[in-house]
């Protein structure tokens, strides 16, 4: 709100409030009422000037005795002028139409005329009075202010609070909601792993009963198969190099595998499984998570390639025992 705004409000019209600011080098508003309640019965300085002028003939010229006399009793009558404004409905007195417009505004009157009657000015009680009550309507007006700018802080302050509240409790919630995500994929992933070592030591122990199976099945059928030696063919016995013409055959691998930390496993296997048995027997120790690996044998050197997984281990030369090694691959 502008300082003549302020001073109209106060019941200073608005001619009277320009001319306060522009006296006082606009220093506030109560440098103007100060100046306004001092100058009170001061008139205001209209912006145009009348002349005056002697009266005149009809065809311009110089006015004659008898005209003269005329004018001078004219003037010596005495004129009935309007000094001032007046309120029908209330009485009060107005010096200028800005007055009337203010006082029409607030109190809703409509009936307004000229009277003779001068406005008497303001006696110096009555100044201060009127000084303090402008002083008494200003302080109001500060608190209030004052009391609206604390109001509007702690609503700020009030929303501030709530909307941090909620962004703690939204961040919290997501937090709750990815951790639940992370968990429920480890069990899944923990499951799943379960389960696939649960395939592999099922195949392991399928792969084991077969062999022993396999293995138990030969020895009771040997003694039927195979007479004995001393009493079916004692020439055959005494010849080494019978003996030594028939290659033998061997149904297990013994395998002695060397881990990447140095430890060493060994394990039997069917002459007729696959190296992918053996790889597999090695992925099961390494753990959940294993790191990629190969095999190769030192003597003769050889690293097995992904074709050799699907070899028998009879065919790859590692039966009856071999020694493999673990190697890590990029």
């Amino acid at each position: 709100m502008s300082d003549i705004q302020t001073l109209m409000d106060m019941g200073f019209p608005k001619e009277r409030a320009e001319r306060a600011i522009q006296v006082t080098n606009n220093k506030g508003v109560e440098a103007a009422m100060e100046w306004l309640l001092a100058h009170a019965d001061e008139d205001i300085p209209s912006s145009s000037s009348g002349a005056s002028s002697a009266p005149a003939t009809e065809d311009g010229a110089a006015p004659t005795e008898a005209s003269a006399a005329a004018a001078a009793a004219a003037a010596d009558e005495p004129a009935q002028v309007a000094k001032s404004l007046k309120c029908d409905e209330c009485g009060k007195l107005f010096k200028s139409q800005e007055e009337v417009e203010f006082h029409a505004a607030k109190t809703q009157h409509s009936s307004f005329s000229e009277s003779t009657e001068e406005k008497k000015p303001l006696t110096e009680e009555e100044k201060k009075a009127q000084l303090a009550l402008l002083e008494d309507k200003m302080k109001r007006k500060r608190q209030e202010r004052e009391e609206n700018e604390k109001k509007e802080a702690l609503e700020r302050e009030r929303l501030r609070i709530k909307s941090g509240k909620d962004m703690l409790e939204a961040k919290r919630k997501m937090e709750e909601q990815e951790m639940k995500k992370i968990m429920d994929q480890r069990r899944r992933e923990k499951a799943e792993e379960k389960a696939a070592r649960d395939r592999v030591k099922a195949q392991i122990e399928a792969d084991k009963a077969a062999r022993r199976a396999k293995q138990a099945g030969e020895t009771a059928t040997s003694p039927v198969q195979s007479p004995p030696p001393q009493l079916s063919s004692p020439v055959v016995s005494s010849s080494p190099a019978a003996a030594t013409s028939a290659p033998k055959t061997y149904t297990n691998a013994r395998i002695q595998v060397r881990m990447l930390d140095g430890t060493t496993l060994v394990e039997t296997f069917d002459a007729k499984e696959q190296l992918a048995a053996v790889r597999l027997f090695v992925q099961l120790k390494l753990g959940p998570n294993p790191v990629p690996f190969g095999l190769m044998t030192t003597f003769p050197r050889k690293v097995f390639t992904a074709e050799d997984f699907d070899t028998p281990l009879e065919k790859l030369g590692l039966v009856p025992s071999a020694v493999l090694i673990v190697t890590k691959t990029p």
